[in-house]
């Protein structure tokens, strides 16, 4: 890489120990709560998903809402979490899947790069596994792909990191 080029990369990922703070938030929450006293309320965090085991469709969505509101609260955004259906689980009760979306689709990603090649000529974007590297000798030019991209409404959140 010539010494004259910049470049960041865009990712998409989150913060695992503040997602942990969250659901052990939650899980307090619902344990605490009048109206989860006595019934089946259970928050699982597992590697790639947050499972949800409730009494009711109602109670699984109320469970649905407190994580959210502390993924909120805790500076996390909601697009990492892509809910699964409700299924009906043992003893009458109803399990939820939540799954952590983390990465860069090739789908999105090869949406993104023709994007930011037809509206930035100038600038060179290449996929690397799951995020994307955008470089460029004008760092005016990158900080308009940056902008452009935040414009966007995407189905994850994004973020600029290693901007050099």
């Amino acid at each position: 890489m010539a010494a004259s080029e910049f470049s960041f990369d865009v990712v998409s990922t989150f913060d695992r120990q503040e997602l942990v703070n969250a659901v052990q938030q939650a899980q307090r929450e619902v344990a605490t709560r009048y109206d989860f006293k006595d019934v089946t309320a259970e928050i699982t965090l597992g590697e790639d998903e947050i499972t949800l085991l409730a009494g009711s469709e109602g109670r699984a969505q109320a469970m649905v809402d407190i994580i959210q509101s502390k993924l909120v609260r805790r500076g996390l955004s909601l697009k990492i979490l892509r809910p699964g259906s409700v299924e009906p689980a043992a003893k009458g009760n109803v399990r939820q899947q939540l799954h952590l979306q983390k990465g860069i689709s090739d789908e999105l990603a090869r949406t993104l790069v023709k994007r930011v090649k037809t509206n930035h000529p100038k600038v060179q974007v290449r996929i690397q596994g799951d995020e994307l590297r955008v470089s460029s000798r004008d760092k005016d030019q990158l900080q308009a792909v940056i902008a452009d991209l935040r414009a966007l409404d995407l189905p994850v959140p994004l973020q600029f990191t290693n901007y050099r």
